[in-house]
């Protein structure tokens, strides 16, 4: 039976029965491991859209609907986080689809504060990648329950077991199997589901097909043997006893807690294993948790409206520039017209046009509860980190940035377009596409970023969605830090290094850095002024 009660630890009052439906969760996975592609299925089954896109399908009518960006869809990556809802079984699900590419992990850190539950996406052939371990070291730190599915069945792949043992050792977690493979490559049949005692057979002729399901009473009914071929059967029987003996059975607290997975097996670009999975989301995922914040915890089972934005989008439909704040709810029910408090600004806000985002459709949205994630329309109020209450100055904690690994110069081609610049680079880095520094002493901006990639992405959004060609140059600086400490002492350290100072677009203190050298100088010579190199949003 499908448990709806809060994690352990926070005795909260019961939740409404619409915010406990509510299932709000990540995908996350290394690039190329089929992340993309098992999101277009879940929606193609929660009835979002008619037909799964493929990353690499040709044809406007079947682009993956979670990548809208122009860049996505030329070189197949997702590279900005989407959020998804739609409705499976009962349930209600908020999707959010993260980039897989390492060059946008500080994306994907802030999505995971906005979810109660990730899905692990692997490559049967290629186990546990660096990326992979870095985003599962981030559901860690946050507690997060994992589900984990192991794509690409359908071609040549590890054995099971060690499948398993790579993940348990790899990232020291429990799994237990939900189902297990029958055969792989050529010979992948489907999987036979442990959970509820069917063989579930893969229709290789339509991508887009449900899986045939056989209920049996366990693999020794006749029924197993009239689908599977003998030796398959055979070795699925004992494979299937051996992992009943060796590995852990699912145990709901564990997993709740972030230390056990259950594992499905499957192909996702054949639909294979995806309905499984989906119900183990709708059974075992938890229902919205609380939200910490600096004075308190704030419970998914209040009744006033509170939430916090974890991304805003410039321009997902460049017929309307527009700017979309994507807000978690953490309480409370939300009507559309309701005036939330801004806490940042201290001022009401009219929520007039809040939408949510059905694949790459938007649907103004009449009502919404804690779990939901909405998209708020707005020109440039809403920020990274900005708390809406219905009037607590609530400051929500847990929402980083990180410094930058990698700067340049920016500049515009046409030198009598630099206010234009200006503006658009705010913009991106009021997103968190990228942080934004303007030095204290001489002219120009610099964008700093924690991956290559990301320089590429934001030359090509500036000219496309502002018309700006720009030029991207080296910098004399590697690094920056954000400076605090006592006011006065960080007045003197600005002023004794205005050559290495600048402001975020935020207007707080940088220390720009060429060396190691300068950062040892500012420990042994500055003791009362700390540098770090993540600054945490609090509003």
């Amino acid at each position: 039976m499908p448990d709806d009660a809060p994690m352990i630890g926070h005795n909260a009052p019961a939740l409404p029965p619409e915010v406990a439906r509510r299932r709000t969760f990540a995908i996350i996975s290394h690039p190329d491991a089929g992340k993309t592609t098992l999101t277009e299925k879940l929606l193609l089954y929660g009835g979002a859209i008619q037909m799964a896109g493929q990353v690499r399908a040709k044809g406007e009518a079947r682009r993956t609907r979670s990548d809208f960006m122009k860049m996505e869809k030329e070189r197949g990556i997702s590279v900005s986080a989407s959020a998804m809802s739609f409705e499976y079984d009962g349930r209600w699900f908020n999707l959010v689809d993260t980039p897989g590419h390492e060059d946008f992990s500080e994306d994907t850190y802030r999505t995971l504060t906005a979810v109660d539950a990730a899905v692990m996406v692997i490559d049967g052939a290629k186990g546990v990648e660096s990326q992979t371990r870095k985003l599962f070291e981030v559901c860690r730190l946050r507690e997060l329950p994992i589900l984990t599915f192991c794509n690409k069945m359908d071609r040549e792949s590890r054995e099971t077991f060690e499948i398993i043992d790579e993940i348990q050792e790899a990232l020291a977690l429990d799994v237990t199997p939900a189902s297990w493979p029958i055969g792989m490559g050529r010979d992948f049949l489907g999987c036979y589901d442990l959970l509820n005692n069917r063989i579930e057979l893969m229709d290789r002729a339509d991508r887009n097909t449900r899986a045939q399901s056989i209920k049996i009473a366990g693999l020794d009914d006749p029924k197993a043997a009239e689908v599977i071929p003998p030796a398959q059967l055979s070795r699925l029987r004992e494979e299937v006893e051996m992992a009943r003996e060796l590995l852990p059975p699912f145990d709901r607290q564990s997993f709740l807690e972030g230390t056990l997975t259950p594992i499905w097996f499957g192909s996702a670009i054949n639909s294979f294993g995806v309905q499984e999975l989906m119900q183990g989301v709708a059974n075992h995922a938890p229902p919205p948790q609380f939200r910490g914040a600096a004075s308190r915890d704030v419970a998914a089972s209040e009744d006033k409206v509170t939430g916090f934005v974890f991304k805003v989008q410039a321009n997902m439909d460049p017929k309307h520039r527009d700017r979309v704040a994507f807000v978690r709810l953490c309480s409370g029910h939300f009507l559309r017209g309701m005036k939330l408090k801004h806490v940042r600004s201290g001022k009401p806000m009219a929520i007039a046009s809040p939408v949510m985002f059905l694949a790459s459709d938007r649907e103004i949205t009449e009502d919404a509860w804690a779990g939901d994630i909405i998209g708020i329309p707005n020109h440039g109020q809403l920020r990274i980190g900005d708390a809406l209450t219905e009037g607590e100055d609530l400051r929500f904690t847990g929402i980083p940035a990180f410094a930058p690994e990698l700067l340049q110069n920016v500049r515009a081609a046409d030198p009598m377009k630099a206010k234009h610049l200006e503006k658009a680079l705010t913009q991106l880095a009021e997103e968190g596409a990228a942080k934004l520094f303007k030095p204290m002493l001489g002219s120009g901006w610099i964008v700093g970023v924690v991956g290559a990639l990301q320089f590429d992405v934001i030359a090509s959004r500036i000219k496309e969605e502002y018309g700006l060609p720009v030029r991207l140059e080296p910098t004399q600086f590697n690094g920056a830090r954000w400076i605090s400490g006592p006011k006065e002492k960080v007045e003197a350290f600005i002023g004794a290094n205005r050559g290495h100072m600048a402001e975020d677009h935020d207007g707080d203190p940088v220390y720009m850095t060429r060396l190691q050298w300068d950062l040892d100088r500012v420990v042994r010579d500055h003791p009362d002024v700390k540098l770090t190199a993540v600054k945490e949003t609090l509003v």
